[in-house]
Parts: structure tokens; sequence; C-alpha cells
């Protein structure tokens, strides 16, 4: 099934730790921002500081707007996004402090419950097409251009730029067309 989640569905969401406001695109049912399975947002970073504490969960930042951020972890770990469409994936328990490169960034957030779900991100830059990967969940998210989704049976959707994509339970052959596009996939972790 596919569904359009469109932007005025959206939802304005403080940050956890009060420095900013995160637009929610989606969250799981019957969730909210301190106990969900898996979510997406956007967030505008504007000075430099901590990330919220998300303990308990993988989370997967990928640039979409601004000049980059470099990301330092408690573990060590670095993470430079300097690109338009730069993924980092780190741990939500670790003690993440941003540091703009030159003005404020827009991101896109993945952020799954990591003793339940594997998300993985796939950004396309240039224009292409390809088959999406069978999944439980699925969705889509473009930049600057409408997104072109069709079935084995030829029927097109078209997600309008900024919209959401939602595709449950993925087992047809999806061929998808686009460029400046953000693909995730959420599926339960075996057990």
């Amino acid at each position: 099934m596919i569904k359009i989640i469109p932007v005025n569905e959206f939802k304005q969401i403080p940050w956890k730790n009060g420095q900013g406001v995160t637009t929610e695109l989606a969250i799981n049912k019957g969730s909210s921002v301190h106990d969900f399975d898996w979510r997406l947002s956007v967030a505008s970073v504007v000075e430099n500081g901590a990330f919220s504490d998300f303990s308990g969960y993988v989370r997967q930042l990928v640039l979409i707007e601004g000049n980059g951020i470099t990301l330092s972890h408690g573990n060590n770990k670095i993470d430079k996004l300097e690109k338009l469409l730069d993924v980092a994936t780190f741990d939500g328990a670790n003690s993440t402090i941003g540091s703009l490169h030159d003005g404020p960034i827009k991101d896109f957030n993945i952020m799954t419950k990591s003793s339940k779900f594997i998300s993985t991100v796939e950004t396309i830059v240039e224009k292409k097409s390809m088959f999406l990967k069978h999944s439980s969940l699925c969705f889509i998210y473009g930049l600057r251009n409408n997104i072109e989704v069709t079935n084995q049976n030829d029927i097109k959707a078209i997600l309008p730029q900024g919209h959401l994509m939602q595709i449950n339970n993925n087992s047809d052959r999806l061929m998808i067309i686009a460029e400046n596009t953000i693909i995730i996939t959420i599926n339960e972790r075996e057990k």
C-alpha cells in the first residue's frame, strides 16, 4: 500500500534538549517523542551544540541543506557531512556535539529502536531509475523534484517535492525515477 503524507500533516515538535524544533514527518502509530519504534523528522540546526539523548535508538542523519556539519561522538567517532545527501549513522546514546561548517543547516533524521528494527538509508543524487528493495516499511522523500513510482502493472504514483511517501509491505516490483532523494527501508530485527 502506497500512502502520500502531505506537508500539512507534518508536526512541529520541540527537541528533547529544548534547543530547537523538529518537523516530525512520520512516527509509528500510538507512540510519542519519548517512546517510539521509528521516527522520521527534519530539523534546522542554527548553532553548534549537543544533540538530544536518544539512548536505545540508532540515528541516521542526512544533510539536506546548508554547508555542512561535523558530528563529534562520545566514542571518539567523527562524522563530517559536507555534501548534499551525505549520511551519518550513530548510536543515539552517544554524547554527540554538532559543529556547523559555515552557517545553519537542515538535516533529515531517521531514528529506529535498536532492539527491534534495522533501517537502511539510500540517497540518490543524480537522476536515475531503480527498483525498490523489498521491505516491511519504506519511505521516500524528495528534496527538489517530484518523484515517480511505478508498480508492475504500470500504475504510477507521483510524490510531490517535500512530501513523504510511505510504502507498507513492499513486495511488488516498484520502480522509482528520482534525483536528490532519500529512500529509507525499515525492517524488524530477526529474533
